[in-house]
């Protein structure tokens, strides 16, 4: 089958940098002005490339298969505000550390700013959220009557409007090596601006131009120079706390696990969404701390917890109270390990160590050798109690978004790659510990709920396993045209929490009973599930009590013809108190 291509050198030299680099994943929204983008990119059977109507679904999807793959994924929309729709996306994955590939088509600069239609100024449009760009600039050989009919001159001479293209290719070129080297790199999203002129739709035959695909050494971290120092900050310290915040499966190996398990000085606090399990770490980090800010002798207590050494790995923190409980009690060290940034989120940072976790442990094994200490033993005893009441508690209460959480993880299957929505999802879901089979991701970068199903449905593509979305009823409106494309796996599961609103807010301090808070702060809905499910093909199931809840969990995971939703109403006025009172409970 004979092969066609664009005929117009800087889309070719865009696709062909792509190809180069291994982008095979390409997520593209319809227009015109990016024809000559999307016609190539279609026509060679190397790249696999998705149709996504919406352009802010097509960014968080695009994300959710690199969050997966951990190499580029690019997006490529027409000109004008399609683009800005990327934004959400962008944002993520910046904070997020995802190779996020934002590909704009444009009209020609002298069309900027006169009135011509479907043109916003695109060049660094996202410049404060991306680690690099590329501002390409336009053919000259492309169309040269329509540049002289804007006014611009050209070259008369055929050999000289050829040398000016030349130019324009190794600008071109190296622009694109740089910004394609920096997602790889730097693991972050970067903007490639291609303005193009008309005629858009012409194809040729073959390659009208060999792009000079070559980019700056990936540069290995640099030595970790000698730790002795911080191997006697180690050994003299009794009270040694690490954070796993949000992290890839694998990013520790079982040996340094084990020896951080190991140690009585030190305790491993973990989330859902760290992906580290150990028996003796500590997975609900909240259930450890709000005990101790309703007891009696609160400040003894949290001078007790309070760490030497805080070692922090992995990217963002879902709970806000070991946040509050550090920034008050201070640890005197606080390490930050991973290979990009290190936030000071704690108020404490002392030291950040540019390589990645594994990298880092290696070559302070050494060191790591255990301490006596009474820390790990004592908030161990605690963590055992706290389980013990969250037992008891769960067999007292009614049918609400805690009780239904705890079934629900209880029940996920070995195996499955669970995305989590923000909001109370995310929170909710740290109370109960999970199989360590169980790889969890959610777009905690930012903390949005704008792109969560479409952010699941491209990550399902690119996993073997199935996938399960839980997510909440406003989170799943917010999104519901990443229900809106052709790659809906039948195996793909989503669990929905209704409670008829944005809950969180009754858990955060304000005037619940309002009208103004349930307006403008809960905003409560009363939408049909059920028509969503018919509209995109998903099969639509529903429980609002216990058992009506564990009867589908029973089968919801069999093998079925289409993907299956289901809808878990809970009580809006009693979820609250609920978990407000679990708090209460467990001190």
């Amino acid at each position: 089958m004979l092969m066609r291509y664009t005929n117009i050198p800087l889309a070719h030299t865009v696709i062909q940098h792509c190809k180069a680099r291994g982008i095979q994943h390409i997520v593209i929204s319809p227009g015109s002005r990016n024809a000559p983008l999307t016609l190539g990119f279609t026509a060679d059977p190397y790249f696999r490339c998705y149709s996504i109507v919406d352009e802010r679904s097509a960014g968080f999807f695009a994300m959710g298969m690199a969050q997966q793959l951990q190499k580029g994924v690019a997006v490529v929309c027409t000109s004008g505000s399609a683009l800005l729709n990327y934004y959400p996306a962008v944002a993520e994955a910046f904070y997020s550390n995802i190779p996020l590939l934002v590909i704009s088509a444009d009209r020609p600069g002298y069309k900027i700013d006169i009135g011509d239609g479907q043109t916003i100024r695109q060049e660094d449009v996202f410049h404060r959220h991306l680690v690099h760009s590329a501002m390409l600039r336009q053919d000259v050989v492309h169309a040269p009557e329509a540049i002289r009919a804007s006014g611009r001159s050209l070259p008369a001479g055929e050999a000289d409007l050829r040398a000016w293209q030349l130019e324009i290719q190794r600008y071109n070129d190296s622009a694109l090596n740089e910004a394609l080297s920096g997602a790889h790199v730097l693991q972050g999203p970067v903007h490639i601006n291609v303005p193009l002129e008309e005629p858009l739709y012409q194809l040729v035959d073959g390659p009208i131009v060999i792009p000079n695909v070559d980019g700056p050494p990936i540069e290995g971290p640099a030595p970790l120079g000698s730790l002795d120092h911080f191997g006697k900050i180690w050994a003299g310290t009794d009270r040694k706390m690490v954070i796993i915040g949000a992290s890839p499966p694998g990013m520790l190996d079982a040996e340094h696990l084990r020896a951080l398990a190991g140690d009585p000085s030190v305790l491993v606090f973990t989330e859902t969404t760290s992906n580290c399990h150990h028996e003796e770490f500590f997975p609900s980090i909240d259930s450890i701390i709000a005990p101790i800010e309703k007891a009696a002798d609160r400040e003894q207590r949290f001078k007790e917890l309070q760490p030497g050494l805080l070692i922090t790995l992995g990217g963002m923190v879902v709970s806000k109270k070991i946040k509050a409980f550090l920034r008050q009690y201070r640890p005197e060290h606080h390490w930050h390990i991973g290979p990009k940034n290190a936030y000071d989120t704690y108020y404490s940072l002392t030291q950040h160590f540019k390589a990645t976790p594994g990298t880092f442990f290696k070559a302070f094994s050494p060191y790591l050798e255990g301490r006596e200490s009474t820390y790990h033993p004592t908030w161990a005893a605690h963590r055992e109690r706290y389980r013990e009441r969250r037992a008891d508690y769960l067999g007292k209460i009614e049918f609400s978004d805690l009780l239904a959480f705890y079934h629900i993880q209880d029940r996920i299957p070995h195996g499955y790659q669970l995305q989590l929505a923000n909001s109370s999802t995310v929170r909710y879901s740290q109370l109960f510990e999970l199989h360590p089979s169980i790889k969890v991701f959610c777009n905690r970068g930012t903390s949005g709920i704008d792109g969560s199903t479409s952010t699941a449905i491209g990550a399902s593509l690119v996993e073997k396993h199935p996938t399960l979305l839980v997510t909440g009823d406003l989170s799943l409106f917010y999104d519901s045209n990443g229900l809106w494309n052709n790659y809906l796996r039948p195996d793909f599961r989503i669990i929905v929490m209704n409670n008829q609103g944005g809950g969180i807010f009754r858990i955060l301090p304000g005037k619940e009973d309002s009208e103004n808070f349930e307006t403008f702060f809960e905003t409560i809905q009363d939408l049909d599930i059920s028509k969503l499910c018919g509209l995109f093909g998903v099969e639509h199931y529903m429980a609002s009590d216990e058992k009506g809840l564990l009867d589908i969990l029973e089968d919801f995971y069999s093998p079925s013809a289409a993907p299956r939703l289901l809808e878990v109403r809970t009580p809006r006025l009693v979820n609250n108190k609920i978990l407000l009172t679990y708090f209460d409970f467990l001190s």
